[in-house]
């Protein structure tokens, strides 16, 4: 006979997790099924954001923006440092605190909220039925009033440029590099593509992006002081690019 529960959520990242969380916090028996495993056999909650995609991303651009700016700001402000030198090593390693310290925090939240987290790869069966098989094989089924669908996504493969795990990386791989590449390709411009773009170049500048317009060029940027209508002018702004959706504005950028 399976377990009854009133909601199984398969997936655990950005969007399973919370679902679980607020489920719970709504006095409902929740379990929260994730698969994933780390390049060293264990197994995480948290998803692709936590685990190789926004977090790990962001924490290798901090430690290369102050590279950056060790390197070429730094002396303009009086500040002069003796010989420069990366160590990736130490960046990487710290890189791996931060996702193990965010990845425990979601175990912590479970465990406080009454989620029963389950690692392992769901199935849904008919029946709000689900089949976890667990990282030695055995199978469990479990059923729920309702099933939360949120298992996320996987790096593409490509035909054409098939991964050797040595010249041609996928997006999780890249996060493993034991040495800054002196160039890189990226097939894909979405949060992942352009943070590991950055990753590579220790560079980064001011995120303001102008795109086509309509008979002009334009600009999203976000107010130093907020609009009182969606689109509406003002003379204050800022250098850091905005969803106009949310709050920001456009200008005309300079022809």
């Amino acid at each position: 006979m399976s377990e009854l529960y009133d909601v199984i959520v398969i997936g655990s990242g950005p969007a399973g997790y919370p679902a679980a969380i607020r489920a719970a916090q709504n006095k409902l028996k929740v379990a929260c099924i994730d698969e994933w495993k780390n390049t060293d056999g264990s197994f995480a909650f948290g998803g692709t954001c936590l685990n190789a995609g926004c977090i790990p991303s962001k924490a290798l651009l901090e430690s290369t923006e102050l590279y950056q700016r060790a390197k070429d700001e730094f002396k303009v402000h009086g500040i002069k440092i003796g010989d420069l030198t990366l160590d990736l090593a130490a960046m990487q390693k710290r890189r791996a605190a931060v996702v193990k310290t965010m990845t425990g925090g979601i175990t912590a939240l479970f465990k406080a909220n009454g989620v029963i987290g389950i690692q392992g790869h769901g199935r849904l069966l008919p029946g709000n039925k689900v089949l976890v098989t667990g990282a030695n094989g055995a199978e469990q089924t479990l059923e729920a009033k309702h099933v939360v669908l949120a298992s996320g996504s996987v790096p593409v493969q490509l035909k054409t440029v098939p991964h050797d795990g040595k010249y041609i990386v996928d997006s999780w791989n890249a996060l493993e590099f034991d040495a800054v590449p002196a160039r890189l390709g990226v097939i894909g411009a979405g949060v992942i593509g352009i943070s590991r773009s950055r990753d590579s170049t220790s560079s980064w500048g001011p995120m303001c992006r102008v795109r086509p317009w309509p008979a002009a060029r334009w600009t999203s940027c976000t107010p130093m002081r907020k609009a009182t209508t969606r689109f509406k002018s003002t003379s204050w702004w800022w250098r850091w690019g905005a969803n106009p959706s949310r709050g920001g504005c456009w200008r005309r950028a300079p022809v």
